[in-house]
């Protein structure tokens, strides 16, 4: 296995190489764009891709017949309208045929009401079809809205759902009304945010002694809490539901053990007792859980008391029943599973346990439940993060190398984890390889990581050979600041600056440490006392009066509290002219002044 190779779908352009997450995000959507594009094109002209070359015979590949080729008012012409989901065509069509007289068989009505309550009465974008401008805005509100009350489950859902419209108003018209078409209302209405209406369709339907399916019970259950406002009517309600399914006969499934946990998440404090209730009786019905369940289990043991001890039993007790099992994807939930067990062992600090979640995702083909792409790289992050903190510097290179870029993309935030990681374990020999991933990553115009760079590799003397690699490196980070290839302006520190002339001075750049030097008058900075100190030993060491002489000054113009002992350590030390003890003598003799806080 190439870990160094880039995610399949980027491999096909070479143009497509993301070096960051937000490009990997970016490429990923251009790709989907690209694919949309050609998609529209190929269904908008149908006409031109009519011979199928391929062997065997691949359908998708070929164009979608989306328009409409019945145009007489029939129930075959109703069928093809459901068909490619044309919802306003299909409720138009229908009225036509009851004014008509024509009689709609129950099956085609059945799927116009699932058309319709699933696109709660609007047309859907086909794929590949361009979006209108308000038609975008509208869909953005809906599912901005749909996230914020995902956070805020506890206020009441804001209703999508139209009173009186054509999924109400075809039902009400109906002169008999089955199962069938209560739950596709009951279904619609839960889905777009009226569960109170849909309670009232329940009710309904009992009154008229018709016996729900499951598909009716799983989205009531889904929608107790939002139609009961404290945690003793919600946990009532969903226990109702449960002893009322068993008084119908109806066989639950996973998504009916899925809801009911889902749920039980908005019902403290009762919600413990009755998540482990739930779970023993999905075993005892032969009913094996999914992730999803297990992070309803999760997430419900875990809520709020972050930081107590024994939080992670209740992950370690998950993680002894799932190691070694493979699973697919059978709830929209079970993506947040890994993702929220990582998140556990972060907060708790508990690689260990977190080995075993990376270790679950290993198995067979596990991983593509760590969810999309900020979800992976969220994930991998919190595991990055905690092997800093609390692994061997080489396991954490390994293990950086081998899933950088194929799989994972470090945030800054994680790279300063991994600088810090250098430092604690002694390592700071690698920082100029780890200045390279930096590079890759374009992070070298953030501030806070040339910051703590520059300070790591200044922290303490290294042999000359790592001084040399460390002065390259100070040199490279300069000219990549300089060439600005991001369009950032980056703000010089004191200390920044001042460690990146300590790193050229140590490295036996004399030459362009005091070319360097000249930035602090331009950038309007202070030089820190150790840094012209040091100098002042190089240059002793290469018996340089001149050069001591000049920092003297430098340091005096700069108004440092050190200049009076420089000063006097230069008289003594050095050969020097006349002139220059003059006015050595001079600075020496002067009053230290107060000094600046830098």
């Amino acid at each position: 296995m190439d870990f160094t190779a880039l995610p399949h779908k980027y491999q096909d352009d070479p143009y497509l190489s993301p070096k960051t997450f937000t490009e990997s995000v970016i490429f990923s959507l251009s790709l989907n764009s690209g694919s949309t594009a050609a998609k529209y094109f190929i269904n908008s002209n149908s006409k031109f891709f009519t011979k199928d070359f391929s062997e065997p015979h691949i359908p998708c590949l070929m164009p979608e017949n989306v328009s409409l080729r019945l145009e007489e008012v029939s129930e075959e012409a109703l069928k093809e309208r459901i068909h490619v989901r044309k919802v306003k065509a299909a409720v138009d069509l229908y009225d036509q045929l009851l004014q008509a007289g024509t009689a709609v068989s129950m099956e085609t009505t059945h799927d116009l009401l699932d058309l319709i309550c699933l696109y709660c009465d609007k047309d859907p974008v086909q794929e590949g079809q361009p979006v209108s401008e308000d038609l975008s805005k509208e869909r953005g509100k809906e599912a901005q809205k749909s996230r914020w009350h995902t956070l805020l489950s506890k206020q009441s859902l804001n209703s999508s759902w139209k009173k009186n419209k054509n999924a109400e108003r075809i039902f009400n018209l109906l002169p008999e009304r089955d199962t069938r078409c209560y739950s596709a209302l009951i279904r619609g209405m839960v889905m777009h945010g009226a569960p109170a209406k849909a309670f009232s369709f329940y009710t309904d339907m009992l009154n008229h002694r018709l016996k729900p399916d499951i598909h009716i019970f799983n989205a009531l259950i889904s929608a107790a809490p939002h139609v009961n406002t404290n945690s003793q009517d919600r946990s009532e309600a969903i226990i109702k539901l449960l002893k009322e399914m068993n008084q119908q006969n109806v066989q639950p499934n996973l998504q009916t053990f899925n809801n009911v946990l889902r749920s039980l998440k908005y019902c403290p404090p009762y919600n413990r007792s009755l998540s482990l209730t739930t779970m023993a009786e999905m075993k005892a019905l032969g009913i094996a859980p999914s992730l999803a369940s297990y992070n309803h289990i999760l997430s419900i043991f875990t809520k709020q008391v972050s930081g107590k001890p024994g939080i992670t039993d209740v992950l370690e007790e998950i993680m002894s029943e799932l190691a070694g099992k493979s699973f697919t994807c059978q709830d929209p939930d079970d993506v947040s599973f890994f993702l929220n067990a990582m998140k556990l062992c972060w907060a708790e600090k508990d690689l260990e346990l977190a080995y075993k979640v990376q270790s679950l995702v290993e198995v067979g083909e596990n991983w593509r439940l760590l969810g999309h792409h900020y979800m992976q790289n969220v994930y991998y992050g919190c595991f990055f993060r905690l092997q800093c903190m609390m692994e061997h510097i080489d396991v954490v290179l390994k293990w950086f190398r081998q899933h950088y870029p194929s799989l994972y993309y470090p945030t800054h935030g994680e790279i300063l984890y991994l600088l810090r990681a250098l430092e604690m374990d002694g390592r700071l020999d690698l920082l100029p390889s780890v200045w390279k991933d930096i590079c890759s990553l374009q992070y070298e115009f953030k501030e806070t990581i040339i910051e703590e760079l520059l300070s790591l590799m200044t922290q303490e003397k290294h042999s000359l050979e790592v001084q040399k690699s460390f002065g390259e490196c100070a040199l490279d980070v300069k000219k990549m600041i300089d060439q600005n290839v991001h369009g950032v302006d980056f703000k010089w520190s004191n200390s920044a600056l001042s460690n990146l002339i300590l790193l050229l001075v140590r490295a036996d750049m004399t030459q362009q440490a005091w070319n360097m030097l000249q930035l602090f008058k331009s950038k309007n900075r202070v030089p820190r006392e150790d840094l012209i100190e040091e100098f002042l030993m190089v240059c002793r060491s290469s018996g340089s009066p001149d050069g001591a002489v000049k920092l003297v000054q430098l340091s005096s113009a700069f108004g440092l509290s050190a200049t009076p002992r420089l000063a006097k350590f230069t008289l003594a030390k050095f050969k020097l002219t006349d002139e220059q003890r003059s006015e050595l003598s001079e600075l020496e003799s002067a009053e230290s002044p107060e000094k600046e806080t830098l």
